[in-house]
């Protein structure tokens, strides 16, 4: 640190007091990993200094500049340092009113840096400018090593969110984003929504404060708990996998290790029997007896070679089992799918009929409404008529009435307020009507696109469920092969072992043919000794020291009668491995049917979910029923009220034409 102290003060004409005090301060503290300059004014030239001493190994791996009133250029000089920096894992720039030109710097950063996992960006003005936003977006999307990302109360809007929506289907390293505070709204919300269907590896996602709708932040919430549930399942299997990798290496290697041990044996013994052949040539006379205890022995080993081929096909019987298991085992899993279908396609025709319902009713409301407009045209019309009747009966009192002309004129001033208040009421009733049927056509819109938008997310859940189950399926099918592959290993070696037994077999036949040309070299020289009879006495001598050697003989061949007994002993040793090892593979395989019913389980509750999601959405069109039936009564109350008003104004006007003096003259005549 002390280095970097140095270093900055050489490269600063004017190096800053503040920046040097903090790092003599850090030189002397104990944890040197740390450079922190929050609340400090930077210059543009310790922003250029620092930008040139950042590159390659810096002696700190998180970098702290909050609230540094930092310049446009600074921010570019410090950025372009950190592009190739290795050791920083932390960059902090809260509070410094980023704008074009740093989003385009933090844009290049994120593309070439490789190192920093946790980027802090509270409290700037990114999503301001949309051409730089949109730059940073794609530095996003290019970064495979960012993990954490803070844009809290970045004013960013829904164009913004749907860049952050494009990079993120890109981006496959970060985990936590923090959007707080900004202005997603509704299209935002659901263009990161469906950005989440592609992206699996961002496990949180704040969006409060944003007027984003509460049933898309419950489904962003479903989405990251997902994607913790998937990245969890992910790192057990990337786990079992490793294991069972190493289990399937040592049992390699043990297979090999036996291997070898058992070929260096029958090296050994090919050589101690040629060795005890030699001998045999040379001493047929004398190895009459020991040929026969061969022959016992060799009886005592073919009856231990039955018992061995007995457990063979035992082991083989059990092998049938498990493959009758497992066919039982695929076709109980098969058979569960085609129910899963066969309910997913019920499920879809249920909502289809309900789709076709909702259609039918909207299509009844619209020619109510129809009618409804029909109905008040007429009524204008009457209206219409009644005005033109009224214009006649003015013009008949006008000419009628020359001697009583103030009288008329009071009479046609009276006629035209009423006229004015009955068109001001007429056209308030009218504009009031317009509205409601606005409101209500505007209403349901509004709920057919809500029910449309919430049908195709049901979709949407639908098909990742079931993208899910695939996955689920494949990975169990890809098990499954490995245990096959594995029990087809077991065999080959159990058939390998067969093989050797084959070959001892025809070593013992070897053997029992070298004995009967022993035996027949035996009877010619039995005629030799019946000719040889003066020489017995000179050849006691050497009997005793051939009897000797045969004691000898007979040692060697109780030490190879031990030697091939320990070999069977080893041979049943492994077979009771590989049972073993069978059983466990069975028991690897309850687990995956456990598995199985546990996602079936999950199918069964999301199912009902649907259900109750369904039933929700019928209840709500029958409320909308009944508001609209509420809607209808107060139109025909309204227009009862309309024609009443009507008929006493026409009553009204009829009574006063009878009480005045036209009407009396009228009557006289």
């Amino acid at each position: 640190m002390e280095e970097f102290r140095q270093a900055y003060a050489r490269l600063c004409a004017a190096p800053q007091e503040a920046v040097l005090r903090v790092l003599r301060e850090r030189g002397t503290a104990p944890g040197r990993g740390r450079l922190d300059l929050t609340a400090q004014s930077l210059s543009l030239e310790t922003c250029g200094a620092l930008g040139r001493l950042l590159p390659g190994a810096a002696p700190f791996t998180e970098v702290v500049l909050g609230d540094c009133g930092l310049s446009e250029e600074g921010v570019k000089l410090l950025l372009h340092g950190l592009c190739s920096n290795t050791t920083v894992k932390s960059l902090d720039l809260k509070g410094n009113n980023l704008r074009t030109v740093g989003a385009e710097a933090l844009g290049k950063l994120l593309k070439q840096n490789k190192s920093i996992r946790s980027l802090i960006l509270e409290w700037n003005n990114l999503g301001v400018w949309e051409e730089g936003f949109s730059f940073f977006c794609q530095g996003l999307g290019a970064n495979n090593v960012l993990q954490r990302l803070d844009l809290r109360n970045n004013q960013i809007n829904h164009q913004g969110a749907g860049e952050l929506a494009m990079a993120l289907k890109q981006n496959a390293s970060l985990q936590e984003l923090d959007l707080r505070w900004n202005n997603i709204g509704l299209l935002g919300g659901r263009a990161l929504l469906n950005c989440l269907h592609s992206n699996k590896t961002l496990k949180k996602l704040e969006l409060a404060g944003n007027n984003v709708p509460s049933d898309i932040l419950k489904a962003v919430e479903q989405a990251m708990d997902h994607n913790q549930d998937r990245q969890t399942i992910l790192s057990e299997t990337q786990n079992r996998t490793y294991i069972l990798t190493k289990e399937v290496l040592s049992l390699k290697d043990e297979k090999t290790k036996q291997f070898l041990d058992l070929m260096d044996t029958i090296d050994k013994q090919k050589e101690e029997i040629a060795r005890s052949g030699r001998i045999s040539a040379a001493r047929v006379s004398q190895l009459q007896e020991a040929l026969d205890e061969q022959h016992s022995i060799m009886n005592s080993l073919k009856a231990k070679l039955q018992m061995t081929e007995a457990a063979l096909a035992l082991s083989e019987q059990k092998a049938h089992n498990l493959k009758e298991q497992m066919n039982v085992v695929r076709q109980e899993q098969a058979s569960m799918a085609e129910r899963h279908s066969k309910e997913l396609q019920q499920q879809k025709q249920e909502a289809a009929d309900r789709e076709e319902k909702l259609l039918c009713d909207l299509s009844a409301a619209s020619e109510k409404n129809l009618l409804l407009r029909n109905q008040v045209d007429e009524l204008e019309k009457k209206c219409k008529g009644q005005q033109d009747q009224l214009f006649q009966v003015k013009q008949d009192l006008t000419n009628t009435t020359a001697e009583l002309k103030l009288r008329a004129v009071q009479a046609e001033e009276r006629l035209e307020m009423e006229k004015k208040r009955f068109k001001q009421s007429l056209e308030d009733m009218e504009s009031l009507r317009l509205k409601e049927v606005d409101h209500m056509t505007q209403h349901l819109e509004t709920s057919e696109r809500s029910m449309q938008d919430r049908i195709q997310r049901l979709e949407a859940i639908r098909i990742a469920l079931e993208e899910e189950l695939r996955q689920v399926k494949a990975a169990a099918l890809a098990e499954r092969g490995q245990a096959e592959e594995e029990f087809i290993k077991v065999r080959n070696q159990a058939r390998l072992e067969e093989q050797r037994l084959e070959h001892l077999e025809e070593k013992l036949r070897m053997m029992t043919e070298a004995r009967d040309e022993a035996q027949n070299c035996c009877l010619k020289q039995k005629q030799m000794v019946a000719e040889a009879q003066a020489k017995a006495n000179q050849l006691s001598l050497q009997a005793d020291g051939l009897r000797r050697r045969l004691e000898e003989l007979q040692q060697d061949l109780n030490s190879k009668e031990e030697e091939k007994v320990a070999e069977v002993n080893k041979v049943k040793v492994e077979l009771q491995e590989q049972i073993g090892h069978l059983q466990a593979e069975r028991t690897a395989q309850d687990g995956l049917r456990e598995k199985i019913a546990a996602l079936e389980r999950q199918m069964k509750a999301l199912s009902s979910n649907h259900r109750e999601a369904l039933l929700d959405k019928e209840g709500e069109i029958s409320m909308l029923l009944e508001k609209l039936r509420v809607r209808e009564a107060d139109i025909s109350r309204m227009r009862e009220e309309e024609a009443q008003r009507a008929s006493f104004l026409q009553n009204a006007i009829m009574t006063y034409v009878q009480g005045s003096p036209l009407g009396t003259h009228s009557s006289r005549k």
